[in-house]
């Protein structure tokens, strides 16, 4: 019989506990999803970004030395 007992308080108890554990890691889970989403989007950005820095250092750079060929 207290086997029986003890057996039942797991399922009263342990249930709603697993069922709200699903749930949060469900959610954390699309969290986590969203914010990869985020920052592949922002990488994207930072390498176009540093591919435009690139460019222009280039131009500053043939203009300092074209200045200086000049003098």
């Amino acid at each position: 019989m207290t086997a029986l007992i003890t057996a039942l308080a797991v399922a009263v108890i342990g249930g709603p506990v697993m069922w709200l554990l699903a749930r949060l890691d469900r959610r954390n889970t699309q969290q986590h999803g969203q914010s990869i989403d985020i920052l592949e989007r922002l990488d994207g950005k930072v390498d176009r970004l540093d591919a435009k820095v690139d460019r222009l250092d280039t131009k500053i750079d043939n203009h300092n030395n074209d200045t200086r060929r000049h003098r």
